[in-house]
């Protein structure tokens, strides 16, 4: 734990739900999921995103759309905020129709000066369980807090994607898909669906595709092509912005034993946009 994370009060949370057929069958369809899945069925890897939604009152919301800081997360007295990556744990599967538990708090939160003016992180820890108390998932999700956007700021230098991948496909995200992953989360950042927001206020130049939307679409990339696999440990890392409108292509590339697969998004530029990589059994 950080020195900042010790000078904070001790942060938890705890949110119950259950793993709806309903909902699950909304994310198949917005994924386009070839076969549909039922209650008892094993929940697909990274879906249990779409649980625990954050159902903060209106009044509650700061200007962004997200819920306010101060309460579970802190305050650090910058206004921006994104989930910037994490990692995972696959202990025990989730079935479709189990009711679950997640218990969070705050591990870490560091400061540090970059390239475009100050940042924060604030790592969360979750465990996520059935409510008969089987551990399934335990994740780390990594928040990044900047200062407010500036017109005409320098950008990051962007990174080149790697060249080669076994498995590759190609999407061009729209308007309609990040509304429906954004009602699925009940995530009201208003980056994903109002334009006028996202291009005056912080300043991108359209539209932002969600980082966890993009880390599923890769792990979904990976079930596509080698579906009976058991995946232990995930990690991702969110390196530049993704837009609407642009094609985005998820590319996979397995090491040589098959025990680890890299995987990434590049845009239509060719520069990465997140990397991630999976541990199988």
């Amino acid at each position: 734990m950080s020195d900042d994370a010790a000078a904070l009060p001790t942060r938890t949370e705890t949110a119950t739900d259950m793993v709806t057929p309903a909902c699950v069958a909304a994310l198949g369809a917005t994924l386009d999921l070839e076969t549909a899945l039922h209650t008892g069925d094993a929940l697909p890897y990274l879906w249990h995103w779409i649980f625990f939604r954050s159902v903060t009152p209106q009044s509650q919301l700061g200007s962004d759309g997200h819920r306010k800081k101060g309460g579970f997360l802190p305050d650090l007295g910058l206004p921006r905020r994104m989930w910037a990556g994490g990692r995972l744990r696959f202990l025990s599967p989730l079935a479709i129709g189990d009711s679950i538990v997640r218990e969070s708090r705050i591990v870490g939160v560091s400061q540090k000066e970059g390239r475009s003016g100050k940042l924060a992180f604030v790592t969360v820890g979750h465990q996520i369980r059935t409510l008969a108390g089987l551990l399934a998932i335990e994740e780390e999700q990594d928040i990044v807090y900047r200062q407010p956007a500036t017109p005409g700021a320098a950008s990051p230098s962007p990174t080149a994607a790697p060249s080669q991948a076994l498995w590759h496909t190609e999407i061009i995200p729209d308007e309609v898909l990040l509304f429906r992953y954004s009602a699925l989360t009940f995530n009201g950042h208003r980056i994903h669906y109002d334009k006028s927001y996202a291009t005056g206020t912080e300043c991108y130049p359209n539209l932002v595709v969600h980082g966890p939307l993009i880390a599923t679409l890769l792990m979904d990339l990976l079930r596509r092509e080698q579906p009976q696999v058991t995946v232990l440990e995930f990690s991702f890392k969110a390196i530049r912005p993704s837009f609407v409108g642009n094609s985005l292509n998820l590319c996979g590339q397995p090491s040589p034993d098959g025990k680890t697969i890299d995987l990434w998004s590049r845009d239509h530029e060719g520069w990465l946009t997140m990397s991630a990589q999976a541990i199988l059994a």
